[in-house]
């Protein structure tokens, strides 16, 4: 009786108590949920989300995820672990290759924006423009991920909300035209480079990440309008979902340029010189990340804020791997290595035999067949007789032997072994026809591995960062434009520049052309994600990667050096080019990867979606 009198009192005291203060009972904010109120009112929750935004940004081949993508193409092979050996066995690219939809980053940029209008009342309007102008570039780049993957697709802008009618066909948009998918981005960055603050940023948008973004797209957009129309029969859909006119090209071509030459002349940034070791100056572009006056936007990694990578932990160089699992993934082969010129202007073809084939040339060290090449090779590859880390990479396939009538080739099922006159047989990273996580093509990637000590072990992990852009692309943007203008002079001078950095002499290029202007693309910008697309909006992958093993562009080759033992050139060494053991499948690329099919579950939710050619 008195627990029943205890509990009616307590439950006249408690109502009591919130009909005199119902007011402040019922208006209190709950303690587990941050509402829109605070959050658009309050600068450092608007970074968070922003840091948020960026982090989702897609990559197709960066340092995190796919990365391994990079070994689907003709500058890479993949020498990992063989349960991923399908890369060098591709009969040819999947339809739903590069596959990108991700309108949940959309949806969340689209009410950020409307969140600042309708809820910042503590921010100045300074402060409101700014940030919608950073949420509206981080929209605008994703929207270029989504169009030089799909082709047109759905261009929303505003939130999407359902009346629960049962009819949801007004939230069922169709795709947009390719081209209002790119002029879009370029509206967009006009619109917003002079609201957008980040002076200087290197890892958050600002004017000059604005024109960069304009710079590339607009490139993309006019290569796409002139060269699909060269094509026997252009790939088009009917509604303009897929296919530029041709007439926009020079329209495109002149934004590009434009946006360019804004960057270059603004002075904001340099083509990094600060080492005088051209071929270290030109790596440390990708792993120096104080005062680097050349990178206008990358994603940053930090070790002291826990946010890094294990790109280095999964690629170094076999010999040089610091921790006990791992390594020698993305191997870089041939193709790419002779596509980088000699500094006298001659082709980068490797000089390994004699010019009528019947001997080898004889080297006196392993690095010696690589003398005189374009700079920006040692920048990016590890090949034979070169060091990283302070450490020599240990690269030598096997033994020479003197019969007295020519030699005998002994390789081993090891690497790291010693012949029997005591010196090297197989160096530690190889490279081995056959063993996984060794490079079967005989090169590393340097580029993009850290060198710092540890920082390919699982206690340290990489931190340097990953570049979305920087000035050496946009030298190389400006040339395209330029050149397709008719100002060849102009696009001649901006190579040069590169090319000086690169160890060539002042005005190495006394004329150029679009075959030169693309092979400065592929050794300035390797494993940068660019090649992949370059050959799409150039309309050259179908050709380059034709599925024919006669083809030598659709194949990947390596390069084995050897040191001669006995004989006239007992010490010396000598290479033998070949077909990558590893490496099956010729690459091949049909006309139907052009644009990547629109996955199925987008077209059962919105029958207003048309597929791509092909499909």
């Amino acid at each position: 009786m008195k627990r029943n009198i205890l509990y009616i009192v307590l439950s006249i005291f408690l109502s009591t108590t919130m009909i005199g203060c119902s007011n402040d009972w019922f208006e209190r904010n709950p303690k587990d949920i941050i509402m829109e109120e605070q959050v658009w009112n309050d600068p450092k929750q608007i970074d968070g989300l922003l840091a948020n935004y960026y982090n989702r940004l897609p990559i197709f081949t960066g340092l995190e995820g796919t990365w391994r993508d990079m070994a689907l193409f003709d500058d890479a092979m993949w020498s990992g672990y063989m349960g991923e050996e399908f890369r060098n066995q591709l009969a040819s690219y999947w339809p739903s290759f590069a596959e990108l939809w991700n309108y949940n980053l959309i949806r969340d940029i689209n009410l950020a924006i409307e969140g600042i209008d309708t809820y910042s009342e503590k921010l100045t309007d300074a402060q409101k423009e700014a940030y919608k102008a950073e949420f509206r570039f981080i929209r605008a780049y994703n929207y270029f991920e989504l169009v030089k993957r799909m082709g047109g697709v759905p261009l929303i802008t505003n939130q999407l909300i359902y009346d629960f009618s049962g009819d949801p066909s007004k939230l069922q948009l169709p795709r947009a035209k390719e081209s209002e998918v790119y002029e879009f981005i370029a509206d967009e960055m006009d619109a917003i480079k002079d609201q957008l603050g980040n002076a200087g940023s290197q890892t958050r948008a600002n004017k000059y990440t604005a024109l960069a973004l304009k710079s590339r797209a607009m490139l993309y957009a006019a290569s796409l309008a002139k060269y699909n129309n060269l094509m026997p029969v252009p790939i088009t859909t009917k509604g303009g979902e897929v296919g530029i006119p041709a007439d926009k090209a020079d329209e495109y071509y002149q934004k590009s340029l434009d946006a360019s030459i804004e960057i270059i002349k603004s002075g904001k940034y340099e083509l990094y010189k600060k080492n005088p070791d051209l071929g270290e100056n030109f790596y440390e572009i990708f792993d120096k990340k104080s005062n680097n006056p050349e990178v206008i936007w990358a994603k940053d990694y930090l070790t002291s804020a826990d946010k890094r990578h294990w790109f280095a932990y999964d690629n170094i160089a076999r010999g040089l791997r610091e921790d006990n699992l791992g390594s020698s993934c993305i191997t870089p082969v041939l193709n790419l290595v002779e596509s980088y010129p000699y500094l006298d202007g001659s082709k980068g073809i490797l000089k390994n035999r004699t010019a009528d084939n019947s001997d080898y040339i004889y080297y006196e060290t392993l690095d010696g067949i690589y003398a005189n090449k374009d700079k920006r090779l040692y920048g990016t590859v590890l090949y034979s007789g070169t060091t990283f880390k302070g450490l020599p990479v240990g690269i030598q396939a096997g033994v020479k032997v003197w019969n007295g009538a020519g030699y005998t080739t002994i390789e081993g099922e090891d690497i790291g072994t010693t012949y029997s006159d005591g010196k090297i047989l197989i160096g530690n990273s190889g490279p081995h026809r056959s063993m996984q996580e060794v490079s079967n093509s005989g090169f590393y990637l340097r580029k993009y591995i850290q060198s710092g000590a540890g920082t390919s072990t699982r206690g340290i992990r990489s931190d340097n960062w990953w570049v979305y852009f920087r000035l050496g692309e946009i030298y190389l943007n400006a040339a395209e434009a330029a050149l397709e203008l008719g100002k060849a002079g102009d696009a001649k001078d901006y190579v040069n520049e590169l090319r000086e950095r690169a160890g060539y002499p002042e005005n190495s290029l006394e004329s150029i052309d679009m075959e030169t202007l693309m092979n400065e693309r592929r050794i300035e910008l390797a494993f940068e994600d660019h090649r992949y697309f370059d050959m799409k909006r150039w309309r050259k992958a179908h050709i380059v990667w034709n599925g024919d093993r006669d083809n030598p562009d659709a194949m990947l080759y390596a390069l084995y050096p050897y040191r001669v033992v006995g004989g006239p050139h007992d010490g010396m060494y000598v290479f033998d080019k070949m077909v990558a053991p590893r490496f099956l499948t010729p690459r091949y690329f049909q006309l139907s990867n052009y644009y990547t099919f629109i996955p199925q579950y987008v077209r059962d939710n919105n029958p207003k979606i048309v597929p791509n050619p092909f499909q």
